[in-house]
């Protein structure tokens, strides 16, 4: 078989296969150029999804007509002015970009650099460029991609439709905008929602930015993170574990400016949330690094869509050590939404007519309500409501003290579960055993942190037979077992011998409980596998030893709950990551009966 030079145009498209592997991707590489311009200000329209224009506009440096005229060709950039890999500090530096979307549209560039008296204009079409003419354009530059992958139809097939293409073109922007609040940035598209958010500058611009790409109620439930360590520098915000989401679309995360995507953070991300949210849920966070350009290598994806860290350890460490300190901050805080959520459960559902069918009209008589005579039927939805209800916490009147109080003084216990509180705007209502389950756990975890794990040696050893690597495995980590309360040794092969265990699990299924370690133990982080397993077995036992429901508290007790829950991290959910509270203001409760 011989062997040829391929062809330059099919090059280029082979090239923008890896580049622009659909229209979102070209929206990301022109807007990174605007920034890397200097841009105040870039507005992007789309319109079928980006397949039929897709528009970036902003007010950067530009460019004259000879750098318009480079700007096409491969590998051309002005990123690297000292060709060093090493160090980037720009979003581009590829130079594939602007000839990857030429090679499969039809490219129209106006650009007028600063100062400059005349703009110039540049045309591409199916991969062969025009010359250079004067037209009219302000400061900056302005793109026009047409007929996207119009030369190559078998792309089109692999897209999906023009509303998610949309939506995926406006995400990007959104995650650009997010990391510069700075810029002003507008997204217009003919079949999905648009956007214009102007700059925010000031020490609160990052948050109002935030607001205005995650929506007010990330803003509202959100905990500020700023931390460093060793050059490495880490801020952003964190969601509360009460403001979760059933999928990681709503994670966002950033190095030196550009947005990425990477194994390291999600999975950082669901360490420092592991103790506070259930496996089903995920956290919301917009998380951004900062750090010498040398210590990453941002040139290991062709879409920059990946990065890797010299210390990917101290990253990891950061990033987990920085958001548990957060959530342990937040003490009793939950997510706002909780109130919402309950006002919305009580309003009085609406039963739309079907479709394509008249509504009929009531008829009271037919109602299994309506009276047989002339005395008013029973009242059968208030005859089946019998409260379990403890008044005793309202013989005596609240101090000032418990009311000023953020989960306010205890008032009454409903159906031996919940604690209901009043506070200075509203009431609270608290689960009970969920809260005191999150109390007890947290003061097992310290005690367990101050004093060391306490072991009981067992009368009789327990002989464990697992698969021989299994056990080399543990018996590998022994060490680091018997300072967590396992003390184990070599029984064999394919066998360990279990002669001490921490006392606060020692009834449990010991062969079950190596089996599961040794399993962890063969992950990246053993050691720290068998933490969480320790906390598992904890929480388990704060599960079993806190106040149950179906248990009448004194008012004392209740108020006692109430305060320790506003000492205890994490105390606004449960070790299961389900609420532990519910606040409702005294406004929302009025517009429920149509005060106001």
């Amino acid at each position: 078989m011989l062997i040829r030079r391929l062809d330059p145009l099919l090059i280029d498209r082979i090239a923008a296969g890896e580049v622009i592997e659909r229209p979102a991707a070209a929206v990301k590489e022109l807007v990174e150029n605007a920034l890397d311009a200097g841009a105040t200000r870039i507005d992007v329209a789309v319109e079928a999804g980006g397949r039929r224009l897709i528009r970036v506009c902003d007010d950067g440096e530009g460019m004259n007509a000879r750098d318009l005229e480079l700007s096409v060709e491969r590998h051309a950039t002005s990123k690297i002015p000292d060709g060093d890999l090493t160090h980037i500090a720009t979003l581009g530096f590829r130079g594939e970009a602007l000839p990857s979307i030429a090679s499969v549209s039809r490219l129209e560039i106006r650009s007028r650099a600063r100062g400059a008296d005349h703009a110039a204009m540049l045309l591409v079409e199916e991969g062969v460029k025009g010359a250079a003419q004067p037209c009219a354009q302000p400061q900056g530059t302005r793109i026009e991609a047409r007929d996207l992958f119009a030369a190559t139809p078998a792309r089109l097939k692999f897209l999906k439709s023009d509303r998610s293409e949309a939506q995926a073109a406006g995400d990007v922007v959104r995650r650009l905008a997010l990391a510069n609040p700075l810029t002003r940035f507008s997204f217009s598209s003919d079949i999905s929602a648009s956007f214009d958010w102007p700059a925010c500058p000031g020490e609160a611009g990052r948050l109002e930015r935030a607001r205005q790409a995650l929506g007010s109620e990330f803003a509202a439930n959100c905990l500020a993170l700023s931390a460093e360590r060793e050059g490495v520098r880490l801020t952003g915000f964190a969601g509360l574990p009460t403001f979760s989401k059933a999928n990681s679309l709503s994670q966002y995360f950033f190095v030196n400016g550009r947005a990425v995507r990477d194994k390291l953070f999600a999975g950082a991300l669901r360490a420092a949330y592991l103790d506070y949210l259930p496996r089903d849920r995920h956290a919301v966070a917009a998380l951004f690094i900062e750090c010498e350009p040398r210590d990453v290598d941002v040139n290991v994806h062709p879409a920059k869509a990946e990065v890797r860290f010299r210390d990917a350890g101290l990253v990891r460490g950061l990033l987990v050590g920085a958001i548990r300190q957060a959530l342990e901050g937040a003490l009793h805080q939950a997510s706002t939404t909780g109130g919402i959520g309950a006002i919305a459960a009580l309003r009085a559902p609406a039963f739309p007519p079907s479709a394509g069918r008249a509504a009929k009209p009531w008829d009271w008589r037919q109602s299994p309500a309506a009276p047989a005579g002339l005395a008013e039927p029973e009242q059968q939805s208030f005859a089946a409501f019998a409260p379990a209800a403890n008044a005793a916490a309202d013989v005596a009147a609240p101090l000032n003290a418990d009311l000023a109080a953020p989960l306010g003084a205890a008032r009454a216990q409903v159906h031996d579960a919940y604690v209901i509180a009043q506070t200075g705007d509203g009431i609270v209502i608290v689960d009970q055993h969920a809260a005191h389950e999150r109390i007890v756990y947290e003061r097992l975890k310290r005690q367990r942190a101050e004093s060391g794990v306490e072991r009981q040696i067992l009368l009789s050893p327990i002989v464990v037979d697992l698969e021989p690597d299994a056990a080399a495995e543990l018996v590998d980590h022994a060490g680091a077992l018997e300072e967590l309360g396992l003390v184990i040794e070599g029984f064999g092969p394919g066998a360990i011998l279990l002669r001490e265990v921490p006392a606060l699990i020692a009834g449990a299924d010991m062969n079950l409980l190596m089996r599961d370690l040794a399993d962890d133990l063969s992950a990246e982080d053993g050691a720290l596998s068998l933490e969480r397993r320790l906390d598992h077995r904890l929480a388990t036992i704060a599960c079993h030893h806190s106040v149950r429901s179906g248990r009448k508290l004194k008012p004392e007790e209740m108020n006692a709950l109430l305060r320790e829950m506003e000492r205890t991290p994490g105390a606004g959910q449960c070790n299961h990551g389900r609420p532990t509270y519910v606040e409702l203001k005294l406004g929302d409760i009025e517009r429920l009966f149509g005060r106001r």
